[in-house]
């Protein structure tokens, strides 16, 4: 059994739970996911780990620009991520084909803590939820 920090660290996301059990199984598996909020989770730790393939893969093509991986990769190694906190979440559930999650993903950046509050929209198309865009 590996014994690496990844693998005995508290996940990112905030669920308590070792990222072996939680972020890292989306990560390796996208089709893992079973809930929008679930994605948006495992998203929040990928930008964490500064997981660009993640990130892309994950992002649903009508609205994903692959050439700005690297720039979010730089970004979010840029940072230091603080926490995620999960305000609400609608549908989005393992039946549903659509949800929308609102967090707060607070991170420390240029000597100040920021935050970024976003309403997601999540979309399942053949069984993979992805993230859409900000919601309306």
């Amino acid at each position: 059994m590996k014994t690496t920090n990844e693998n005995i660290m508290n996940c990112p996301c905030g669920t308590q739970k070792p990222y072996s059990e939680c972020c890292e199984v989306a990560h390796k598996n996208l089709s893992q996911v079973v809930t929008a909020e679930q994605l948006m989770r495992s998203r929040y730790s990928a930008f964490v780990l500064a997981n660009g393939d993640y990130l892309m893969e994950s992002h649903h093509k009508s609205s994903r620009s692959l050439k700005e991986k690297d720039s979010i990769i730089a970004w979010a190694k840029s940072v230091s991520w603080i926490r995620l906190e999960v305000l609400e979440t609608t549908k989005g559930r393992k039946n549903d084909s659509k949800g929308t999650v609102t967090f707060n993903a607070f991170f420390f950046e240029n000597g100040k803590v920021d935050v970024i509050h976003e309403k997601s929209n999540f979309i399942k198309e053949n069984g993979i939820w992805q993230y859409l865009g900000l919601a309306q």
